[in-house]
């Protein structure tokens, strides 16, 4: 079975949403998470998975996407992927919007664990103690959770940043990894949303003087 690189997307969101959620997620969910321009452009993704075998589409329900047996729908672990580059990050849009996005990059996707979907270009020298600096493409797993102690990429209210997340107690911290930097203790009033887990960097060599 052969998808393309966006239905791969696609069905790793909806199978993600099963395993964490215990059910698929909705049309609407799925243009917000890839910041589709309309819901025409979500379904038809879902059709075409549904006419390549990777989901049954049941009507009269909002959650109808039904995934079923994955085989071969993901890169071999010799091929490379492709996935987009999110630059300078819009307040209020999704991180993954058209508007966010600078490029695309190749990547082996063998080489990390779990696989990346997507990578961020860095701002700043927060993470230097973790090995992330300014200007490094960090390669990040979409989720919504995260353990403590994982480094994140994490929306605080309309800011997008990497920290590691620390719990102390029922106490939730953004920590940095630089002490020149002070950590941000999350409030009932702070509206945080997890978008990925960091899984790898790379880091693109100095332009010649």
């Amino acid at each position: 079975m052969k998808l393309t690189q966006r239905q791969r997307e696609v069905l790793d969101y909806i199978e993600q949403c099963m395993q964490i959620d215990g059910m698929p997620p909705t049309r609407a969910e799925i243009v917000s998470h890839f910041g589709f321009a309309s819901p025409n452009a979500a379904q038809c993704h879902l059709r075409a998975l549904a006419a390549r075998g990777a989901i049954e589409l049941r009507s009269g329900t909002a959650r109808g996407i039904v995934p079923l047996q994955r085989a071969k729908t993901t890169p071999d672990s010799h091929d490379s992927l492709s996935i987009p580059l999110i630059g300078r990050v819009a307040a209020g849009l999704p991180l993954l919007a058209v508007e966010n996005r600078e490029d695309e990059i190749k990547i082996d996707p063998a080489l990390f664990r779990p696989r990346p979907d997507y990578a961020l270009r860095v701002a700043g020298d927060s993470m230097i103690d973790a090995g992330i600096n300014d200007g490094d493409l960090l390669l990040v797993h979409r989720a919504p959770e995260a353990g403590n102690g994982a480094i994140v990429v994490a929306r605080l209210d309309d800011e997008v940043t990497v920290k590691r997340l620390v719990r102390k107690g029922r106490q939730l911290w953004l920590q940095p990894e630089n002490s020149q930097h002070s950590p941000t203790r999350i409030t009932a009033a702070s509206h945080l949303v997890i978008e990925g887990l960091a899984v790898g960097v790379i880091r693109p060599l100095p332009s010649a003087n």
